[in-house]
């Protein structure tokens, strides 16, 4: 099987592409990214040379480009990770969200569409959703209500990806997850961002009161979910992934400066961002019982790893924190 990933370098997609190459050989694997701020070829430094993987730069915005490497490749599926993700960044530039979400996403169903690809698959959020009160959880039915601009730009590419389908009878599907943690997530993100302060006794903010839950779920759990996905999942279908682990925002700082044996006296709480959803919770309920799909990570022991792994990639982490911008 030939797959094409796109934003192969990011959090999510490098630890894909890494997860993916290790249950065989028969796997084939071509890299697009576009080697933005959240992107380094590092993040993918051991397995550079492999015979079943190649990388190319350049922009999911250039059909030209895209086109070209489907015909020459003719891949079975393309996985869309290509993204920009980050909320705080959306609220102050929205732009780069549409440019690189929407209208990306509709060049690759172009592309996908004119050259009859076997099978696309989208990846999103629960961010799409909105927000959602105690108990209720987001089911693959819940209404979409995004409140960011970064949420709305992944609700307006995954509204697109739906139309291919039912207009174009484009094999697509589309895969909405919670909260990621893990390995080579850029710093800017709250965990390995609360960490790298953290470790250097600095202040850790605190949007609002701290109680803005989220679901989180470990990157590798999500990994061998998108696998499931590719190979079982029904055409025109959405599946919800999520980690069945509510924390508020308070709970997971007071985690991680526990594990690091920091003071609870570094949190400062700061004003609350534009637009800040409530609540996210996940029914992963479909992708369970239709695909058999469980997670095998244990927050509290996925965490420790996460943490031994910042701190044990000093370089990687400084690399990215020493031009950080935090935009609030």
């Amino acid at each position: 099987m030939h797959i094409i990933v796109t934003g192969g370098l990011g959090f999510i997609g490098s630890n894909f592409i890494r997860y993916i190459l290790s249950c065989g050989n028969d796997l084939f694997i071509t890299n697009i990214d576009a080697q933005t701020y959240a992107g380094g070829l590092d993040n993918l430094k051991d397995i550079e040379g492999r015979k079943n993987y190649q990388y190319f730069k350049g922009n999911i915005q250039d059909y030209d480009f895209i086109e070209s490497l489907i015909k020459k490749y003719n891949p079975d599926c393309i996985i869309n990770f290509a993204a920009e993700t980050h909320v705080d960044r959306s609220i102050h530039s929205a732009q780069p969200f549409i440019d690189t979400n929407i209208v990306g996403t509709h060049v690759l169903l172009e592309a996908a569409l004119k050259q009859n690809l076997n099978k696309y698959i989208q990846i999103s959020t629960d961010e799409v959703y909105g927000s959602i009160e105690i108990p209720h959880k987001f089911t693959e039915e819940s209404p979409i209500k995004p409140n960011s601009p970064y949420s709305a730009s992944k609700a307006g590419a995954d509204h697109l990806v739906r139309a291919y389908h039912e207009t174009y009878n484009l094999n697509s599907l589309i895969i909405r997850c919670s909260n990621n943690f893990g390995p080579y997530q850029y710093p800017e993100k709250v965990i390995p961002y609360f960490i790298s302060l953290a470790l250097e006794d600095k202040k850790v903010p605190v949007y609002g009161d701290g109680l803005n839950v989220r679901d989180w779920i470990y990157v590798n759990d999500f990994c061998q979910a998108i696998k499931l996905v590719l190979e079982k999942g029904q055409t025109g279908e959405v599946y919800n992934v999520g980690g069945s682990c509510e924390l508020n925002n308070l709970q997971l700082t007071k985690s991680i400066l526990k594990r690091l044996n920091k003071p609870e006296s570094l949190i400062n709480f700061v004003k609350d961002r534009p637009g800040h959803d409530r609540r996210y919770a996940m029914d992963s309920t479909k992708i369970q019982t239709k695909l058999g799909w469980k997670k095998k990570y244990n927050f509290e022991e996925a965490l420790d790893e996460t943490i031994n792994w910042y701190k044990n990639n000093k370089e990687w982490v400084e690399k990215r924190t020493r031009n950080l911008i935090i935009v609030s």
